[in-house]
């Protein structure tokens, strides 16, 4: 081995590989965009508001007008054409960080149907983003609300790497269980009501129209002529709220929560920032409706106004709600987790030999990663045994043939942790006794 006299140094390694855990909440929103190339898809990470409005632009300015005396007109609806930069502002203040913007056209062209799926395509080519988020498709006709919100939940199942939250478009429950379909529904989640925020609209002063339409004049050119007008439309317009789906706020939420307790919490029972009421205020009897679906099992979870506490997330299931299995959104985004790590972390053994040496580096791999979960609570039992149990070798989960065609075949049990959705109280009185 060695030709020349000399001192030699040799490197051996004596620690095991190890997992490197994916991100869980990295979502990827798709939408128009001020600046976004026309007909065009446009992927780019954001991770701060400012960072959004240099690289994609700021929100299309709603159209207002007023009356002569400078009254505003009311709007025929809250919910803004262009909703995108609304939506990520509405992310960030309710605890999101880095995400990706997938800008599928500009201002210029309403969103349609066509340009969402090009966008879904485009983003099935990038690797890192674990939640789809489409809150300016709620804007499609149902048609075509419906058969994006298919797409998307088709490609969280091809990949097995990412999961959608949904919005119910306008209101309508019915009609969106009946449109989503039966398909991978364990892969997402949906959300009701729209919500009133605190974001004000963005608004252009050199186009809003005030007076009648012979004599018009801007609110831009009454800062000179008329300042008590312009004055008084201005306070006007400060107190002018954008009305936006819940989506957005919720893959705040899941970011937040993934970041302070963990993917296996489950994203409820938290409060929402920059939201002042619900559309709809839901009791617990309506909400039963929603969360069990008899008919075809696709749970909605509400977001609840609670006196005293806010405006609160109340369900933590995916479409899937009569599925035992994968029922709650904390459980199937877990697994998604431990998936994703498990097979990236296990590419080292690629082309290794497939025998007894790689099979324990394999399973001591995963099982001090199985083990650090069930430290920090992820997973269920006393012990780590009862938590997750990770198989691998010849005569367990291999065969010969196995072996011979190049097959490393791991088999990993994971007891997750399941939220407590219903706590019952039971009390009874104790009679004095004589």
């Amino acid at each position: 081995m060695y030709k020349t006299p000399g001192v030699y140094v040799e490197e051996v390694s004596t620690l095991p590989p190890s997992v490197a855990e994916v991100a869980t909440a990295i979502p990827a929103f798709l939408g128009t965009t001020q600046l976004g190339a026309a007909g065009a898809v446009e992927i780019d990470q954001v991770s701060t508001l400012l960072e959004y409005e240099q690289r994609f632009g700021k929100p299309k300015a709603t159209t207002f007008t007023a009356t002569a005396t400078g009254v505003l007109k009311p709007l025929a609806s809250n919910i803004p054409d262009t909703l995108l930069w609304y939506a990520i502002n509405l992310y960030f203040k309710n605890g999101g960080g880095r995400c990706y913007i997938v800008s599928i056209d500009n201002h210029a062209n309403a969103p349609t149907g066509a340009r969402f799926d090009a966008g879904l395509k485009a983003l099935a080519a990038v690797d890192e983003p674990t939640l789809i988020v489409m809150p300016e498709a709620q804007g499609l006709s149902a048609a075509e609300y419906n058969t994006v919100c298919q797409s998307a939940l088709a490609q969280c199942k091809s990949l097995g790497d990412r999961f959608s939250i949904l919005d119910v478009k306008d209101g309508d429950v019915t009609a969106f269980r009946t449109g989503v379909g039966m398909n991978y529904l364990p892969y997402g989640a949906a959300y009701y009501p729209y919500l009133h925020t605190a974001i004000g609209h963005a608004y252009d002063a050199t186009t809003i129209k005030v007076g009648d339409a012979a004599d018009a004049t801007t609110m831009a050119a009454l800062q000179t002529t008329n300042t008590t007008v312009y004055n008084s439309l201005k306070k006007q317009l400060a107190n002018q709220f954008v009305d936006l789906p819940p989506s957005a706020a919720m893959a705040g939420i899941y970011a937040m929560v993934d970041r302070d307790r963990g993917v296996w919490k489950a994203p409820a029972n938290v409060s929402l920032s920059a939201v002042v009421a619900p559309f709809v205020q839901i009791t617990a009897d309506q909400q039963e409706l929603l969360n069990v679906d008899e008919t075809g099992g696709k749970s909605i979870n509400a977001i609840r106004a609670f006196t005293g506490k806010g405006i609160l997330v109340w369900g933590a299931r995916t479409l899937a709600g009569n599925d035992n299995e994968w029922r709650y959104i904390n459980v199937r985004r877990l697994f998604i987790m431990i998936e994703e790590s498990t097979r990236k972390a296990s590419a080292f053994a690629v082309f290794e030999a497939n025998d007894a040496g790689t099979w324990l580096k394999v399973k001591g791999m995963l099982e001090s990663y199985l083990y650090g979960l069930w430290e920090q609570g992820a997973l269920q039992g006393s012990k780590p045994e009862q938590a997750y149990y990770v198989n691998v070798g010849l005569g367990k989960t291999m065969t010969t043939q196995d072996v011979l065609e190049g097959r490393m075949i791991v088999e990993i049990g994971i007891a997750a942790v399941r939220p407590a959705e219903f706590i019952v109280l039971r009390f009874s009185h104790k009679l004095p006794e004589a």
